[in-house]
């Protein structure tokens, strides 16, 4: 029997009318574009999702892993019953090493190790694990493996983490990718560049800042959407170039820089950015 879910209320169109204070007449379904689903069951509105939208119909487990689930994005996805869980794995410890129940799913937090496998924080840390799924090193490969394991058999997976009050492993970020400010602080970028990614106007946002004593970020447009926005305000543009110079489209992007600072510690808070001037379908892997 397909499990309902629990923000059974929530529908997709209620759930992007909920952002209307942050997004205005910005947000791409207005009122009117309601239409029938003001008239339909929460039953009628998730069998067509899953039947004509999704394809989830006969989906009973649905797992992340690879890189992180910004919140926002994982809230939609069970506001709409698709209860994804988040993981922690390698191709080294078989595939999924840490994953929470299906009862137990929260925002940020990839859950328990499971039976066979031991999980703890180095002193840097950096995740370590080990066990029998793990594996026993690179074939052919006798220095690579070295520097795979610690003195004590634990494989270093190169990811930051932490727990959480609950015992639940959180993913900080790729040790390697921390950035290091002017002032010592460790910093995270891969969850600031998550929630710059959720606006509507912003492909892709790489954050820098190490050695430095405030956070910069690189801002790709979405192309199809600021254009339409432009459109719509009768803002003059003739290339990608001209879009992204225009002053109207940096006081867009600095509203929404200035909604991701709201969420964001100081130290966290991004001081200035750059709008990229040349667009590439493919400039970035997601």
């Amino acid at each position: 029997m397909r499990r309902e879910t629990e923000i059974s209320e929530l529908t997709i169109p209620k759930l992007l009318l909920n952002n209307r204070d942050r997004y205005g007449d910005r947000t791409a379904l207005r009122e009117k574009d309601l239409g029938i689903w003001q008239k339909v069951s929460w039953k009628q509105y998730w069998e067509h999702v899953q039947n004509f939208a999704l394809g989830l119909l006969n989906g009973r487990i649905f797992v992340s892993g690879a890189a992180p689930l910004s919140k926002e994005l994982l809230r939609f996805y069970h506001g709409i019953g698709v209860r994804v869980r988040e993981c922690f794995g390698m191709t080294e410890c078989a595939g999924i090493s840490v994953i929470p129940g299906e009862d137990d799913i929260r925002a940020g937090e990839v859950g328990y190790p499971i039976p066979g496998i031991e999980v703890k924080l180095a002193e840097d840390g950096e995740i370590l694990l080990r066990g029998d799924p793990v594996f026993k090193g690179y074939y052919a490969k006798p220095e690579q493996t070295a520097q795979t394991f610690n003195e004590e058999g634990w494989l270093l997976t190169g990811d930051v983490g932490e727990f959480s009050r609950n015992g639940q492993l959180k993913i900080v970020d790729r040790k390697k990718d921390l950035i290091i400010n002017a002032y010592g602080k460790n910093i995270a970028p891969s969850e600031i560049e998550n929630k710059l990614k959720f606006s509507p106007f912003i492909k892709e946002g790489i954050v820098v800042g190490d050695g430095r004593p405030y956070l910069a970020a690189l801002i790709q447009l979405e192309l199809d959407n600021v254009s339409d926005w432009a459109q719509e305000r009768r803002i003059p543009y003739t290339t990608y170039r001209s879009l992204a110079e225009n002053p109207e489209i940096e006081k867009l992007i600095q509203r929404e820089v200035d909604a991701v600072n709201a969420q964001l510690a100081r130290v966290e808070k991004i001081r200035r950015f750059a709008i990229l001037t040349k667009w590439k379908r493919s400039a970035w892997c997601p």
